[in-house]
């Protein structure tokens, strides 16, 4: 009996998408300067928590800190699948869009803490470290330096939530043209 073998072949067809360069990796670099100051600030607040003794930690430390590593992950992650050249937009969409709900969660406590009634971080410290300078050489001093960097520290995680939140919007969009083809070769 002889035998039929019927070769098949198997065409693979892989779709690419073409990333604008100058926008991914000024993209890449803002958020990872937005996930480095989160896991630093937020750090250092945990450690000056520690050190005065008896304070709690509120949740929105070790939230920082986690949303800043999870950021850092998630663009090490881009950056392997662009050097292996599969990045996909949806991969890119669904990651940012997770990443955009955590960072308005981090920004909405923040702003409580900043600007709410209970906290009211923002009001203790134009009430006593801006309005209250001190330029003597003196322990005081000192203690005056390290309460401004705790106010300008607060800033700037509350400016770095909303930079974050706002280029994860700017990347769900850029993913949704990449992925209708809105940048061509």
């Amino acid at each position: 009996m002889a035998r039929s073998s019927a070769s098949r072949t198997r065409v693979v067809v892989r779709q690419s998408y073409y990333w604008p360069d100058q926008q991914l990796n000024f993209w890449i670099i803002v958020m990872l300067a937005a996930g480095g100051v989160l896991i630093g600030v937020f750090a250092s607040f945990i450690v000056v928590q520690q050190h005065l003794g008896g304070l709690g930690i509120p949740w929105i430390m070790p939230f920082g800190i986690s949303v800043g590593s999870l950021t850092v992950i998630f663009i090490w992650i881009l950056i392997i699948l662009i050097y292996q050249r599969r990045l996909l937009p949806g991969v890119v969409m669904i990651g940012s869009f997770i990443l955009l709900v955590l960072y308005i969660t981090g920004l909405i406590e923040t702003a409580i803490q900043l600007f709410g009634p209970a906290g009211d971080i923002n009001g203790n410290c134009q009430r006593y470290v801006t309005d209250n300078p001190q330029h003597d050489r003196s322990i005081n001093t000192l203690a005056w330096l390290e309460q401004n960097s705790i106010c300008q520290s607060w800033d700037a995680v509350f400016a770095f939530w909303i930079i974050g939140a706002v280029f994860l919007v700017w990347m769900i969009i850029l993913g949704g043209q990449v992925a209708r083809g809105g940048y061509g070769e």
